[in-house]
Order: C-alpha cells, then sequence, then structure tokens
C-alpha cells in the first residue's frame, strides 16, 4: 500500500510511455499477424500441401494465427487501460493535493509524510498566547487536525483503492479466458475493457464486507454501474448477504418497565408469571401462534433478539400491506427521479442501480394476532431502483423492495393489554416479570422477501405475498441477530 510520501513523489508520466509501448507493440503484433498470415498460414490454404500432415498444420497455424491476432487485441486493451490508470492516478492526486492545501489555509501544516498538526507558526502573538493558556482552544485545533488528516487518509486509500483496481484489471486482460482456444495461459483472444467506472471501483467492487448494516454501507457506497455489474454476476448471493436491508438505525422509543432483575419476585409475581404462561399456551389454540411465540420468548428470559416474520404479518395484515403501498406510492416519484439521473450520469446506455429507503414511521398492526403479538411498531421499505436501456429509447425502470420491521417487546406502566378471552391485564403486571428476572424484554425486527414494482406502470403498488401456511407452534421461535439496528 502506497504511502501519502510515495504518492506524492511517483512520477506519472512512465504510465504513458509504457501506454506508447503497448500501442506499439499492438502494431507490430498487426505486421506479425499479416506476414504470418500471407507467409505461413497461406502455404496450407494454396491447394498444394493434403493430406494428415496439412490438416495437422493447418490446425496449428490456425491456432498461431488467432494468437497473433489475440496479442495484438490485448496490448490495445492493456494500452487504453494503462492510459485510464493515469488519468484516475492523476486526478486523485490532485485530490490529495487540494485537500493538503485547503487544510493549510484552513491554518494547518502538513509534513512530506502527511501527518497533520495545527500550526502555531502563524499565530499572532495574542493568539498564540491564548491558545497556550486556553485547553478548549488546544482541544479545538487538536480536533481540526484531526479532521484533515481524516480527509487526507481518505484521498490516499481511493489511490490505493485504484492501484489494487489497476492490478485486478491488468490480471483480468492478460489471463488466457479460453482454455479450449488449442494453448494454455496463451493470450486473451477475447480481451475487453474494463467494465466498471472506475479502477477505485474496480478494487472496491472485489471487497464485500461481512454483516448486514457492514454490507449495507458498502452497497450505498459503490457506483450505480457498479452495482447493476455485481447483481448481474452474483445478485443472489448479495441479495442474501443483505444489500437491501436498510440503513435506518432502530432505537427503542422507552425504557419498558426498566432494568432487569433488580427485585425480588414474590407471591403475586408467581401468580403473574403463570397467568403469562396461560396466556403463552392458550395462544395457540385461538390461532395466534406468533403473539404465543413472543409471549414465551419473553418468558425464556434470555432477553435475545426475534426475528419477526414479516411475510406472514403481510399476509395477515391488510393495514401494514396498505402502509407498505403507502411508502412506495409517497416515494415512487423521487425514486424514479433518483434512478434516471444516475443513467443519464452514466450516459444513458448502462445499467445502473440505486439503493432507496423510505422514512421509517411509528405505525400499530390491525391484525388481533399482530397487536398482541407486537402492537406499535417502527416500520419502513428499502431496496433498489434499477434503470436499463429500453426500446425506443424509453429505460425500464424497476423497484426491487422489502418491508422492515422493528419493535421492542417491552411493559409501559400505565397500560393495559386485551388478551384472548376476555382477558385484560396492566402492563406493569407483565413488566413486574422483567424486573424480577422471571421474564426478560427483548428486541424484535424483521425484513420481508423481495417484492417487485415497475416503477413505469400507473398502477398502484400493492404487495401480494405467497401463502405462508399456518405451522408453527410457541416452541419454535426464529432467533435473529442485531443486525441493522
Amino acid at each position: 500500500m502506497a504511502t501519502y510520501y510515495e504518492i506524492m513523489g511517483t512520477d506519472l508520466s512512465k504510465l504513458t510511455t509504457a501506454a506508447d509501448d503497448w500501442d506499439a507493440m499492438a502494431k507490430d503484433f498487426d505486421k506479425l499477424a499479416g506476414s504470418y498470415e500471407k507467409e505461413v498460414h497461406g502455404v496450407s490454404l494454396g491447394g498444394t500441401w493434403v493430406g494428415l500432415s496439412a490438416n495437422a498444420g493447418t490446425a496449428r497455424f490456425d491456432v498461431t494465427l488467432k494468437e497473433y491476432r489475440g496479442a495484438r487485441s490485448e496490448a490495445k486493451v492493456v494500452a487504453k487501460l494503462i492510459r485510464d490508470a493515469h488519468a484516475e492516478f492523476t486526478r486523485l492526486r490532485k485530490e490529495i493535493e487540494d485537500v493538503r492545501d485547503d487544510a493549510v489555509k484552513a491554518g494547518m501544516r502538513v509534513s512530506e509524510r502527511g501527518v497533520v498538526a495545527f500550526d502555531t507558526s502563524n499565530l499572532e502573538r495574542g493568539a498564540y498566547v491564548a491558545y497556550v493558556h486556553d485547553p478548549r482552544y488546544q482541544e479545538s485545533a487538536r480536533t481540526a487536525a484531526r479532521s484533515w488528516g481524516e480527509q487526507i487518509d481518505a484521498a490516499v486509500k481511493a489511490v490505493n483503492n485504484a492501484d489494487e483496481g489497476f492490478k485486478l484489471a491488468l490480471d483480468s486482460l492478460t489471463r488466457d479466458s479460453n482454455l479450449l482456444d488449442g494453448t494454455v495461459g496463451g493470450f486473451n483472444r477475447e480481451a475487453r475493457a474494463n467494465p466498471y467506472p472506475s479502477l477505485e471501483e474496480t478494487a472496491k467492487a472485489q471487497h464485500i464486507p461481512k454483516g448486514k448494516r457492514a454490507i449495507g454501507e458498502w452497497w450505498h457506497d459503490l457506483d450505480p454501474v457498479t452495482r447493476a455489474i455485481l447483481l448481474q454476476e452474483k445478485g443472489d448471493e448479495l441479495r442474501k448477504a443483505g444489500v437491501m436491508s436498510p440503513l435506518y438505525k432502530w432505537h427503542s422509543p422507552d425504557p419498558g418497565s426498566g432494568a432487569f432483575d433488580t427485585e425480588d419476585p414474590t407471591a403475586k409475581d408467581l401468580w403473574f408469571l403463570s397467568r403469562a404462561q396461560a396466556i403463552a399456551a392458550g395462544g395457540d389454540f385461538t390461532g395466534e401462534n406468533a403473539a404465543s411465540r413472543n409471549m414465551e420468548h419473553y418468558l425464556g428470559k434470555t432477553g435475545e433478539p426475534l426475528d419477526l416474520d414479516v411475510d406472514r404479518i403481510l399476509q395477515d395484515d391488510s393495514t401494514f400491506r396498505d402502509d407498505v403501498g403507502v411508502h412506495i406510492a409517497q416515494n415512487q416519484d423521487t425514486w424514479r427521479q433518483q434512478g434516471l439521473e444516475a443513467f443519464e450520469k452514466a450516459g444513458g446506455n448502462k445499467t445502473v442501480v440505486v439503493p432507496v429507503e423510505s422514512h421509517a414511521v411509528g405505525r400499530t398492526f390491525g391484525s388481533d394476532e399482530w397487536f398482541h403479538a407486537v402492537g406499535s411498531h417502527q416500520q419502513n421499505v428499502s431496496g433498489m431502483v434499477t434503470v436499463s436501456p429500453g426500446e425506443n429509447g424509453k429505460p425500464k425502470i424497476s423497484l426491487d423492495y422489502q418491508a422492515n420491521v422493528w419493535d421492542r417487546y417491552n411493559w409501559d406502566a400505565g397500560k393495559s393489554t386485551n388478551f384472548p378471552g376476555g382477558v385484560e391485564i396492566p402492563d406493569s403486571e407483565m413488566g413486574r416479570l422483567h424486573k424480577t428476572g422471571l421474564a426478560q424484554e427483548f428486541d424484535m425486527r424483521g425484513s420481508s422477501s423481495a417484492y417487485r414494482y415497475d416503477l413505469n406502470s400507473d398502477t398502484p403498488p400493492a404487495v401480494t405475498p405467497p401463502d405462508q401456511g399456518r405451522e408453527g407452534s410457541r416452541g419454535d421461535v426464529s432467533r435473529g441477530d442485531e443486525e441493522n439496528r
């Protein structure tokens, strides 16, 4: 990895010299191909040489001629790649210089190693005395220096990413892409220009992180064309990894019942526990499997997050389906425009993918089962808009999306909940189980399967989830993790 010092001291003009050499090599291979075709390959086509040896020779001559032509093609593409690298490295180094110059104008000193510090040498005496005797002034200066240093580090990282992308692209271009063409490790006869919009993007595309939040941030940082290429190459893998996951950071809106296991249980608390156990068991008989699962998880007192079956909620709760349609309807014009702008910026001839996400809002489920299982919650829609060239110059625009839900399973003093059978229980009663360690509150979250909506369509968005069936009981709790919180 190149340092600030190495980047700033590198002579980039050598790249253009190398590109000229590769162009010259392509011309030489073109001449060799012409001479070989005329002087050697042509011998086997004149009709004067026949038989088994002629057939064998002709086959080998074909391979060699194609190798000369492949060498010419490879050399031309490599020359272009090197020129692209020169242009990108020049631009990225200029960005480092601009950040450095701006830092100096802001009162910083930047060493030849790229280390940033507050420059006290230009302070007037009064300002210098104030700096020396004011810790807040010193801390402010250190904070500013760190910020400028981070900006320089980011600009240096961009150069290193481009350098890695250059190596990857060069390796791809010079690798024999067809092992059945008569040679092994020969020239790349099918050499094509780097498909990514930049060498930096070439490198970023190869570093897929782990964890849904990390991959979501990585996905948003990519170029729209890069996203489209990656989806074409490894779409299923990326979707499973979570590229459609929301970036929204959910936090519980209230403290619930307070601290866990801080009070000793009383006989009355044990009575509360038995009632809660009966409610959990009764949910299976009344068909409220989700409410039963969640209550059982609460009584399991692990505090582990739990995954919500959002596809089942979509099937069961018409209010939630309507809510998801509203998220799309309110944002589809903006999302369509974002996709079209990215499409035009990419030249209007390449497929682009733009991640989108609606604002999270608080809602309450309408069905009895999901009202008892979750109740009020935060929800939004996340996904991606794909724009690709269409017929008659009209781009095709589609939205792939998922519905997301967050909540905390807790109990708030001053409220009560009606359970099946006409039983009304104060939340404070259930909250006592958390305080006494007989149960524990937990986070819930979930995302639906991916659905698609045609953004060229005039039809209002509507979600039609597949039938989920009714299998499952309170025993098969689906535990999740704390990604995307």
